[in-house]
C-alpha cells in the first residue's frame, strides 16, 4: 500500500484499486523523484496523468502544491483518488476520462502546469502521444517540468521547446525529466 512520504499528510496510507490495471510508484522511487523536485513543488500547479490512486498528485499537494489535477480513465482508480483525497484531507480536480480528451479540455480552459507527472501503461506508446499533446497544446508553463515514469527500454523524443535535465534508471523502470524552455530560450 503506497503512502504519502512528506508534508501535511505524511505517513497516510493510500487506497489502491484491485487488480493489475494500476501499479503505484514504489515509495522509494517516489521519494527520490520528489526529493529532486522538492523546491519546485510549493505553490505549483501539478498535473498527474494516468494518476492511478493519485499518489503523485497527493504527494505534491501534501508538500505544498497550490493545485493538483488528476487524469485517470479507470472508474475504480478514479474512485480511489476520491477516497484518498478524503483520507488525506487534500483536494484536487479529477478528470475521469481518456488522457488525450482531458488534455484537450484543460487546454480549452487555458490551463498551464508547472509540473506534469505521467506514469502511463508500459509499452503502449502513450509517452510519445502525451508529450506531443502537452507541447502542441502548450500545457506546460515556461520553465515547467515533465516527469515521465516508463519502462527502462522506452525511448521518447524530447519535443521542441524542451530539454532533458535528468534520466534515472531503476532496474526495469526509468524516470526521465524534461524542462520547458523559457520564452527567451530556443
Amino acid at each position: 500500500m503506497p503512502r504519502i512520504i512528506a508534508g501535511t499528510a505524511r505517513g497516510i496510507r493510500l487506497s489502491t484499486p484491485e487488480g493489475l490495471e494500476t501499479r503505484p510508484t514504489a515509495d522509494g522511487r517516489k521519494e527520490a523523484i520528489f526529493s529532486s523536485i522538492q523546491f519546485e513543488i510549493p505553490e505549483s500547479r501539478f498535473l498527474d496523468l494516468f494518476a492511478g490512486c493519485g499518489a503523485a498528485g497527493l504527494e505534491a499537494l501534501s508538500r505544498g502544491a497550490a493545485e493538483a489535477v488528476f487524469v485517470e480513465s479507470g472508474r475504480e482508480a478514479a474512485a480511489c483518488i476520491r477516497e484518498n483525497m478524503r483520507r488525506t484531507r487534500l483536494t484536487g480536480r479529477i478528470f475521469a476520462e481518456d488522457v488525450l480528451a482531458a488534455l484537450d479540455r484543460l487546454a480549452a480552459e487555458g490551463s498551464r502546469f508547472d509540473i506534469v507527472f505521467m506514469d502511463p501503461p508500459y509499452h503502449q506508446g502513450y509517452e510519445a502521444l502525451v508529450t506531443q499533446a502537452l507541447a502542441r497544446l502548450d500545457l506546460v508553463a515556461d520553465g515547467g517540468l515533465v516527469v515521465i515514469e516508463s519502462a527502462a527500454d522506452t525511448e521518447v523524443e524530447v519535443p521542441e521547446g524542451f530539454r532533458e535535465v535528468r534520466c534515472k534508471q531503476y532496474r526495469v523502470t526509468k524516470f526521465t525529466m524534461w524542462r520547458k524552455n523559457r520564452g527567451e530560450e530556443t
